[in-house]
Order: structure tokens, then C-alpha cells, then sequence
């Protein structure tokens, strides 16, 4: 996928002058040691201002993009703080624990100096990446620097990214209602354009010699049998119109995401439906959410860069029918009924997450409308459909609400092993208290039904990201149950 970013880490160890400037050094060397990952160790030990620029010319020059701010002992608050006040990059600060040394010389109070760091950043009004328990030994800070990679990659990610659109959005269609307000606040530039400007452009791919390549692709990945021969040429020349915009108009920043008019002018008009291609696009790093829904074409966006894999944008659909819940559901499973529900799209999530089953086929409910009743599907064929595959998952969603603030939430669960009996690219999802979920934080916090996946369980650190990007905590909803956490406390711990 090269439609995400690659984190470069750096770390830099940070020493207060009346500590010994060796205890940083040491620590920071059993850090670097200890990881596993990619990890770029700055020589540069940072006591005063003039240390902290050495440090970060040398960082750069080694082009990370991430920080591990690390204090080896006290740290210095003013030096240590400015490196992620110049730093252009997400920073996270963890601090070292003792037992690496006798306790008179070898005693570095990070643990106490970890308190004044966080108090100069939020004086400087910084953000930073602090995990929930920030002191450590390098074993464990290991560990920390292993969870902050998803989430520096989505800070990079968003703050490089460009959300291309082709709308407007269908007519009352209030879920995909985005005031763009927000794309700004987090540093997300926008390119809206119209469906008709998406046409102009498609017709002018019409016989485009790379056709051929991609419909022989569309071919191996779906399987004889399972997709419309004569309707690949158009799809193919569609991919190629998306992916040929993507790389004009991305202008100055480095990835892209779309949000698209699919219904219900798309069909008649280009001749087929465009969710199997959507879909291919996601599983290749670059999310096309439907129906323009901007924001959830950045939540897929974001989602793909903590997960490093295929996302998808679903309706939070239907109930789950009480004789299925009887039959494959009840005594198998250890869910209520509530705590269950039907995931489904037309037919955009990724063929790498669906059962084998699936299949091109054509959306039902566009063809009841838009095509003579009792004929053969024509226009309305494009769709990817089957049950998705049993997995983890991430159901969550960042959101401009109509007061114009950024709001957020998240879920963990799994999609169940269950044929759904239903059409459509569909899944059984299940989220224990979901009923308290659905009432509590969607309805009441006055989400839309489009939500979008990750394919594991990534909460945690989806918390983390909105969180780092400015959100205010008491906004993010999340089901976690556990017992009273504080309002700045990831619920994931």
C-alpha cells in the first residue's frame, strides 16, 4: 500500500544537567537494542536549547518523521518540550524506569520529571503521544513504541492527505452531511468536484491500452463465474479514470482518499455500478467511500493506516432476525440478541474480506428503481456480494456534527460465522451491549449509519489517534465495558 505513509522513528534521550547525562545514554542505548523495529538512535543527548537543534538537524537529516522524545533521567522541561514544538512530526515521551542501577548514582527520577514534561507541553499547548502507563523499563518502552507506529502513521497520514469527492451527496441523504470545518481543524485538504466532471473524465479513458491489464486482473481476483465478462471493459476503464485523477490532483500532498456519488444518476449513466471497483481500490490502500460520505471516507482512512490492511464503510443495517439468532446464534455464541446486528454496503468491501462465496452481481434495490420491472439486470450490475468473512473488527467513525465539532466512536468486536440469507455485501456483526451501544452513543450522540471497519481490534489505538488529533475525550463514545474510567483514560488501557 503506498497510499500510506512509512514511519521512520527516531529516538532522542533527553538529560537533565544535574543527573548524569551517561544514565540517558545508557538507557537510550538498551532501548534501541531492545526493539525490533525500525529505529534511528540520535547520538545527540539533549540538556539545553542548543542541544535540542543538534538533535533535531540530525534527525531530520536522517528523515524520520516520528519521535520517541525519551527522559533517560529529570529531562529538561524547556528543551525537551520544543522538540515537538519544531519537530514536523507526531512526538511521543516516555520516561525510564529505575532498577537499572544503584539508587544514589544510578537514580534517575523520571518518573517525577515525566509530570513537569506533560506540564510544559500542555503550557505550550502541544500535542504528544503519552501512553497510558509512560514509565518503563526498556522492555517495556519497547512495547509502547510498538503501539505508537499505527498511531504516528495515521497523524502523518492525515495531516498528508487529500479527500477527493464527486457529488453532490444524493438527495436527503443527511448521513453524508460534512461541514468541511472540520477537515481543516485536523489539517485535511478537500477537492470537490461534480459526478458530471467524473464523466467527462471516464469518457475520455474510453479504449485506454491499459484496459486490457486491468480487466484480466479484475478477472483472476474474482474467478471464472463469478463477474460479468462484458461489463469488465467499463470497469476497467472507470479504475483507471479514478486512479488517473488521484495522481493529477493530488496536487501538494502525498495520499489521497475519495468519497464518491454512486446513486442514482451513476448507473444509467456509466453504464454499470461502481462498488466491485471501490472495493478494489480499498484493498489497494485507497478508500473510495460511497454515497460522498467525506467523513467516512477519512474514518476508512484512517482506519487503513492503523491497521496497515483493507478497511470498508458499511450501514449499521438491520437486526439480526430472532430464528436466525435461534438457529446459528443462541447457545454458540456467548451474545445476546441486542448485541448483534446486520453490517451490509451494496457491494464496496474488499474481496480479501469476504467469504469465497462471493461474487459481482447487481444491487437490488437500485434495480427495483431504476429498471423496468421483471427484466434483467443491466445497468444496475457492478455490485461485490456475499457474506463477509468471520473476523475481529473495529467498527468506528470521526465525525463533523452539525454543530461543527469533531466527534468520535468506537467498538470492538467480530463478524460472526453466520450465513445472513441476505443480499448485498452483508455480514452479522457483534458487539456485546450493543444494544446500550446503538441507544447511548449512535443515537444519542446523532451519528449517521454509515460506520467504518477495521478487520482486528484496534480501539486502542484508534483512540489514541483522534485523541493526538484534538479531540476533545468527552466527545469520543466508545463501548469498552469495563469500570469507571477518568475522563482522559483510553478505555483499551
Amino acid at each position: 500500500m503506498n497510499n500510506i505513509p512509512v514511519v521512520k522513528l527516531g529516538l532522542i534521550a533527553v538529560s537533565r544537567d544535574c543527573f548524569p547525562i551517561q544514565l540517558s545514554e545508557k538507557r537510550r542505548a538498551a532501548i534501541k537494542e531492545t526493539y525490533k523495529g525500525e529505529l534511528y538512535e540520535c547520538p545527540v543527548t539533549v540538556e539545553n536549547e542548543k542541544d535540542m537543534e543538534k538533535a533535531l538537524e540530525d534527525v531530520k537529516k536522517a528523515e524520520c518523521n516520528a519521535l520517541v522524545v525519551f527522559l533517560g533521567n529529570f529531562g529538561p522541561e524547556t528543551p525537551e518540550t520544543l522538540i515537538a514544538e519544531r519537530f514536523d512530526g507526531p512526538c511521543m515521551y516516555v520516561a525510564a524506569a529505575e532498577g537499572d542501577g544503584d539508587m544514589i548514582n544510578g537514580r534517575g527520577d523520571a518518573y517525577c520529571g515525566m509530570l513537569n514534561c506533560s506540564y510544559n507541553l500542555k503550557m505550550r499547548h502541544l500535542k504528544a503521544y503519552i501512553p497510558e502507563y509512560p514509565v518503563g523499563t526498556a522492555d517495556d518502552i519497547a512495547k509502547m513504541i510498538a503501539d505508537f507506529v499505527p498511531v504516528a502513521r495515521a497523524v502523518i497520514g492525515v495531516s498528508n492527505l487529500k479527500i477527493i469527492t464527486f457529488g453532490p451527496r444524493p438527495q436527503d441523504f443527511f448521513a453524508c452531511n460534512a461541514p468541511i470545518k472540520g477537515l481543516y481543524e485536523l489539517g485535511v485538504e478537500i477537492e470537490e468536484n461534480s459526478e458530471l466532471d467524473l464523466l467527462v473524465s471516464f469518457k475520455e479513458h474510453e479504449n485506454d491500452p491499459r484496459i486490457p491489464e486491468v480487466c484480466a486482473d479484475m478477472a483472476k481476483e474474482m474467478g471464472e463465474g463469478k463477474y460479468y465478462a462484458d461489463l469488465n471493459v467499463k470497469m476497467a476503464q472507470f479504475e483507471l479514470t479514478l486512479l488517473d485523477w488521484a495522481e493529477a490532483h493530488k496536487g501538494a500532498r502525498k495520499y489521497v482518499a475519495f468519497a464518491d456519488k454512486c446513486w442514482p444518476a451513476f448507473p444509467s449513466q456509466f453504464g454499470f455500478e461502481p462498488c466491485y471497483v471501490n472495493s478494489r481500490l480499498a484493498s489497494r490502500g485507497i478508500p473510495v467511500s460511497c454515497e460522498v460520505d467525506i467523513y467516512g471516507a477519512l474514518s476508512e482512512y484512517i482506519g487503513l493506516c492503523i491497521s496497515n490492511d483493507a478497511v470498508t464503510l458499511l450501514d449499521i443495517n438491520n437486526s439480526v432476525p430472532q430464528y436466525i439468532y435461534d438457529e446459528d446464534i443462541k447457545g454458540k455464541y456467548d451474545y445476546k440478541l441486542t448485541d448483534t446486528f446486520m453490517g451490509f454496503h451494496c457491494g464496496n468491501t474488499p474481496a480479501c474480506k469476504m467469504c469465497d462465496s462471493r461474487a459481482v452481481k447487481y444491487q437490488l434495490i437500485q434495480h427495483r428503481l431504476l429498471e423496468p420491472a421483471g427484466s434483467e439486470p443491466d445497468f444496475t450490475r457492478g455490485t461485490l456480494e456475499g457474506d463477509i468473512a468471520a473476523s475481529d473488527i473495529t467498527f468506528y467513525r470521526l465525525q463533523c456534527n452539525s454543530e461543527g465539532e469533531l466527534v468520535s466512536y468506537v467498538a470492538e468486536g467480530e463478524v460472526l460465522d453466520v450465513p445472513t440469507r441476505s443480499f448485498g455485501g452483508i455480514g452479522i456483526f457483534a458487539i456485546k451491549e450493543m444494544g446500550r451501544f446503538y441507544r447511548h452513543v449512535l443515537i444519542e450522540g446523532n451519528y449517521p449509519h454509515h460506520g467504518a471497519v477495521m478487520f482486528g481490534h484496534y480501539g486502542k489505538a484508534f483512540y489514541e489517534v483522534v485523541k493526538f488529533l484534538g479531540l476533545d475525550v468527552k466527545k469520543i463514545g466508545y463501548n469498552q465495558p469495563a469500570g469507571v474510567r477518568y475522563p482522559t483514560e483510553n478505555p483499551w488501557g
